[in-house]
């Protein structure tokens, strides 16, 4: 009785050990996974908090047939002119595409808008389903999900 009692208990022991080395890694790694999740969470929403921009300006020249969104960046994030999408009259207009132009303050060449520097969009009425006129809302969101919004007034010049 001796033996076969010694004998189980190696084999529980081992058993044991097994399914514990087994575990361990799993348990870990879903660890790891879970943290790097709320890490990323916390990134994103310090990234939110530190993006501030205002719509400052939404004009349709009714002579040129172009829609003019100038934006005020005051936050402490620099944001990416291109990946900010715009929406004029609830129709999506892709700014780093081909049916907008950006310029930062003047500088068509760059697409890093800082804080203090002023986006501009240039939207042809062409390139929009959309029939701009006085009254149109436009939004503008940037890559953080912040928005600001504002009317479109209409100008010839």
């Amino acid at each position: 009785m001796g033996v076969s009692v010694s004998a189980s208990t190696a084999i529980i022991v081992a058993g044991l050990f097994f399914a514990f080395t087994t575990f361990y890694p799993v348990a870990a790694n879903g660890l790891d996974r879970v943290s790097d999740a709320q890490h990323g969470i916390n990134e994103r929403a310090l990234e939110r908090q530190n993006t501030d921009f205002v719509v400052t300006n939404a004009t349709y020249n009714t002579s040129t047939s172009n829609l003019t969104v100038t934006a005020a960046n005051e936050g402490s994030i620099g944001l990416v002119a291109d990946d900010a999408t715009l929406v004029v009259g609830n129709e999506y207009v892709d700014v780093g595409g081909r049916n907008a132009t950006t310029t930062v303050d003047g500088d068509g060449d760059t697409a890093l808008w800082l804080g203090d520097e002023t986006l501009t969009v240039r939207v042809a009425q062409g390139d929009t389903a959309t029939t701009i006129d006085n009254g149109t809302r436009v939004v503008l969101v940037v890559e953080s999900g912040v928005r600001d919004a504002a009317t479109v007034t209409e100008v010839s010049a």
